[in-house]
């Protein structure tokens, strides 16, 4: 496959030739509109025709104006797909080229045979088919085309006078070193150019250290491969792979070392990814994999595949440091993302929860929002389609507000299964937890990400949130189970929380579990005002609140999860 900076270069070359090709074309009429008019006017009583030289030539010049204008959109039409079309017809493309050659030095010899044989003054007109060959072919076609126009050259000189050395003669055969030199110097010129083009593009496209495909070669080769499974009906997925807590790493061992580890990962990439499928470094420690025709199960094998080689490359490598892995993150266009912007976020959502609560392990992206429309009434889909609008918003506003709701439900799932909720119950949870921050849609910008602790005014705008955001969701009708627990996921268990200050069983029990786990990892969170609590500073902060912030049975299960996964938090 044509490479996007390749083909742009091959794109220009041709619009050179193309231009050489139509000049030479225009020679060509104006020595016809001359010459032939004058073997007419000399044959008139043959012909019986009795027309003016000026009638002659108006008439020679419109037929041949007529075919220069067929034969060039003929030409542009040709060259435009070439250079423009996907697929690779290399063996008619070779075969037209021929032709094509053969073509225009059949046209120049035969100028030069009307006009005169070796008295032409037309014989440089081989000089437009020989350097545009070799521009378009290179050195060694170009030759080979050079040569044969001077021996066509030489040999129109001896059928013109084979009886004596002529002066044509020797004046051609300078011409024809000529025509040799200047083909050499064109084509040397374009080998040249050619050799320091694709060190060029390969600085640009290839990470120097790695040897994979730089970031903005992934941008361009994403944006390519995109609209070709777009045109093809194809699945098309991204991998993200990250390797795991690699500052520590790097200030345990150095930047040496760490470039080592990279340039390691990246021939274990290289060696298993292999066309269709491609890799590029997209930054730091930081690859990215693209894998064409590869639907969702395929793609989190290559994926599984991967991290496991990359584990096992580095096993017991580096005992201080502990284990060396990756996280992967792997999503799908068109099954969950619908545009390259998409599939890069959800590839990254999708590292991210790998990240942030496992490490070592591959997570495919999945879409809380798409499992509600699978449920939710057909009129209400809109409605859905709407809410996921507001949610990007949010998260342009508030990367933090994105990155705790991706925590909360994550931490929600594991707190359900513990607490052994109903399939229903916990189902209703997670898209609590997923949407129990949608009311900040109406907070502004500078208060969401304020430095400093908010005022009195700005605390009293940020408590409407839950109220706000039950007025989303009150439209649809599924997800009417879910309003209790967002109106009221900040009120706390001995009373005085908001929006209604209820307390004790009278707020509801998933209400009590998303507050739990919403103020745990708000806790543990760095804020713009704050740094965030440790772990452990969390879990001693649950105890000392149980009874009056939190429900004591709820808190109670939720450090006994956060205990028993203590490999997942850190």
């Amino acid at each position: 496959m044509m490479q996007p900076l390749d083909k742009e270069r091959k794109f220009r070359i041709a619009e050179l030739v193309i231009t050489i090709k139509l000049m030479s074309l225009v020679f060509f009429c104006i020595a016809i509109f001359i010459e032939i008019p004058k073997i007419f006017t000399q044959r008139t009583r043959i012909l019986n025709m009795d027309l003016s030289m000026i009638q002659y030539q108006s008439l020679i010049a419109g037929i041949f104006l007529v075919v220069l204008f067929s034969f060039s959109l003929i030409i542009i039409r040709y060259y435009k797909r070439r250079y423009l079309s996907t697929t690779g017809e290399e063996r008619k493309q070779t075969v037209f080229d021929i032709v094509e050659i053969c073509l225009f030095i059949m046209l120049y010899s035969s100028l030069i045979v009307v006009s005169g044989l070796s008295a032409s003054p037309y014989k440089f007109i081989y000089f437009f088919i020989m350097i545009s060959a070799t521009i378009q072919h290179g050195l060694k076609k170009g030759m080979v085309v050079s040569s044969v126009c001077a021996f066509i050259l030489l040999a129109i000189d001896i059928i013109a006078d084979p009886d004596k050395p002529n002066m044509s003669f020797q004046i051609d055969l300078i011409l024809a070193g000529v025509f040799l030199m200047i083909t050499w110097l064109v084509g040397y010129y374009r080998s040249v150019e050619a050799h320091y083009s694709e060190r060029m593009a390969n600085l640009a496209k290839l990470d120097d250290l790695t040897g994979l495909y730089s970031h903005g070669y992934f941008q361009i080769n994403l944006s390519d491969q995109i609209k070709s499974a777009k045109r093809n009906g194809k699945n098309l997925s991204l991998m993200f792979v990250d390797i795991d807590s690699f500052k520590y790493f790097n200030d345990l061992y150095g930047h040496q070392e760490g470039d080592r580890v990279l340039k390691h990962i990246g021939a274990i990439i290289k060696n298993l990814i292999h066309e269709p499928n491609s890799a590029a470094r997209y930054g730091g420690e930081e690859f990215t994999v693209l894998m064409y025709d590869a639907p969702e199960e395929v793609a989190l094998n290559l994926a599984e595949l991967l991290r496991s080689k990359i584990e096992e490359a580095f096993e017991d490598k580096y005992i201080e440091y502990g284990k060396l892995s990756v996280s992967i993150g792997v999503a799908t266009y068109p099954k969950t993302a619908k545009s390259k912007d998409e599939l890069i976020k959800y590839a990254d959502d999708a590292l991210y929860r790998a990240k942030s609560f496992h490490k070592n392990k591959v997570e495919y992206y999945q879409s809380i929002l798409e499992e509600i429309k699978a449920e939710i009434d057909e009129d209400d889909i809109a409605i859905i389609s709407s809410i996921k609008t507001l949610i990007s918003i949010i998260n342009a506003k508030d990367k933090y507000t994105y990155r705790h709701v991706e925590r909360v439900v994550i931490l929600c799932g594991l707190l359900a299964d513990e607490l052994g909720l109903s399939e229903y119950d916990k189902k209703i949870l997670k898209y609590s937890a997923y949407l129990h921050d949608i009311g900040k849609i109406n907070i502004p910008k500078d208060i969401l990400v304020k430095k400093m602790r908010l005022t009195e005014e700005e605390w009293n705008l940020l408590k409407q949130h839950p109220a706000d955001g039950v007025e989303i969701i009150a439209p649809v009708s599924s997800l009417e189970d879910t309003i209790p627990i967002i109106l009221h996921h900040h009120e706390r268990y001995g009373g005085g929380g908001y929006p209604a200050g209820l307390k004790g069983e009278e707020i509801p029990y998933l209400a009590r579990v998303l507050t739990v786990v919403d103020s745990f990892d708000a806790m543990t969170s760095n804020r713009p005002y704050s740094i965030g609590k440790t772990y452990d500073e969390g879990i001693k902060e649950l105890a000392d609140c149980s009874g009056t912030q939190f429900d004591s049975d709820i808190a109670a299960a939720f450090t006994k999860v956060i205990s028993q996964n203590r490999e997942i938090f850190g």
